[in-house]
């Protein structure tokens, strides 16, 4: 066991979404499984929708389809579609992302995010 705290599960969330890359993006449940909670996708998606910062990308989040459903949390679905276009994300059509081109898995970057995805679930 490690002598080190384990993060919050809302401070974990907020820690994979900060390490999206430009350009790419991940689904709700992507970021549940990589955390040990692979039926998590809600919880994702309450923790995203009480995040102030904007310097986080959770524009970057969508879910398991590519659809842009939290696209109100940006005040239009339009913003966050404009700020995915301005980093070069591929979509299908106006709401769509194209996953298969542009998904980036939390869980292949695991060890690098240095954030003990290897936790029992939550």
């Amino acid at each position: 066991m490690s002598d080190q705290p384990v993060p919050d599960y809302p401070a974990q969330v907020r820690a994979v979404v900060a390490r999206i890359p430009r350009g790419k993006v991940t689904t709700y449940g992507r970021i549940a499984k990589a955390l040990g909670d692979p039926r998590g996708a809600r919880m994702v998606g309450w923790v995203l929708s009480g995040v102030e910062d904007p310097a986080l990308p959770c524009h970057r989040v969508v879910n398991r389809d590519g659809v842009l459903t939290g696209g109100w949390a940006f005040g239009h679905p339009e913003v966050m579609r404009l700020r995915l276009l301005e980093e070069g994300v591929p979509f299908l059509n106006e709401e769509q992302v194209d996953l298969a081109r542009c998904v980036w898995d939390p869980a292949d970057a695991g060890e690098q995010l240095g954030l003990g995805l290897d936790l029992p679930p939550v």
